[in-house]
């Protein structure tokens, strides 16, 4: 289980959202059952196999997390559906490889869409502006599954203009704009999973939970690395990758550290980026097996 989850997850999920829609012609509906079936099997996943047993206990959190999650992912079918009225304003593209196999299509979609949203997510961590939205994500001090998709909808709604905006000027099809929210759905479940999975050497080519568990660490700049959504070559070209087989998260080493007492409340969480800045307190010391990763 430990070697099989991650790559089962990921192709399984995807290739069967791309049986059904692309090959099957079934209705867009089914993305959402398979989304509920995809975080179903992430929670039962996480409780026969967890990485840090304390992250499977809620801190009351756990409906925070659900309103995140379902709030965000019907933001995302009304910009689904908003696509025929985009289509409508911008400009006819022909530039679209309409002729290639639709797992092509889809595979272009991701990769493109990957590089606009990591280096979004690359800039949120340089930008106090950007940061102050983003913080939202990087307030949770646990990691499973469901809280990849905890993000202020202001911040969402960046990534997703920096992930789809050259896909939309190439003339992206529906079906595909679906598809690719379903995969990254997917992604953030996987790369966010409290499942003690084993990747070996698809670290190298794929950010999941082992390699983009440390970007979580509370520690200052520590955290300032593996911004990828799905492909860890973004981070080596951007020189942000890091691996660490030697240090093991404790139950305690995620949040903002400097912001110990940020809101948990949905509501209190959505509005905290336009109050007054928080006076932040001192960082939280680095552990000796990570002071090497200090930042100067």
């Amino acid at each position: 289980m430990r070697y099989l989850y991650a790559p089962s997850f990921c192709f399984g999920f995807i290739g069967l959202a791309l049986w059904l829609i692309g090959y099957g012609q079934h209705s867009l509906w089914w993305l959402p059952a398979l989304l509920l079936c995809a975080i179903s099997l992430s929670f039962l996943a996480e409780a026969l196999l967890p990485f840090q047993p304390a992250w499977n206990q809620p801190r009351q959190d756990r409906w925070r997390d659900m309103l995140h999650a379902g709030i965000n992912e019907g933001l995302t079918v009304c910009g689904l559906a908003s696509l025929p009225l985009l289509a409508g304003v911008l400009p006819a593209s022909h530039l679209w490889p309409q002729t290639w196999p639709l797992w092509l299509q889809l595979l272009l979609t991701i990769a493109v869409a990957d590089l606009g949203i990591t280096l979004m997510h690359w800039l949120s961590h340089r930008s106090a502006l950007l940061w102050r939205l983003h913080a939202v994500h990087h307030s949770v001090r646990r990691l499973y599954g469901l809280n990849g998709l905890l993000k202020h909808p202001l911040h969402q709604a960046l990534e997703a203009l920096a992930g789809t905006a050259p896909l939309l000027l190439l003339g992206m099809p529906p079906v595909i704009a679906a598809l690719l929210a379903f995969a990254i759905a997917v992604q953030l479940l996987l790369q966010h999973s409290n499942v003690d999975m084993r990747i070996g050497a698809l670290r190298h080519l794929f950010a999941w939970a082992p390699v983009h568990r440390f970007h979580h660490l509370k520690y200052g700049q520590v955290g300032d690395v593996n911004f990828a959504l799905f492909f860890s070559v973004w981070d080596r070209l951007l020189g942000t990758h890091f691996r660490h087989p030697g240090y093991r998260l404790a139950p305690d080493d995620l949040g903002i550290g400097s912001q110990p007492n940020y809101p948990d409340a949905y509501l209190a969480q959505l509005l905290e980026p336009f109050r007054t800045p928080m006076r932040a307190s001192r960082p939280c010391p680095v552990p000796a097996a990570l002071r090497s990763l200090e930042q100067p």
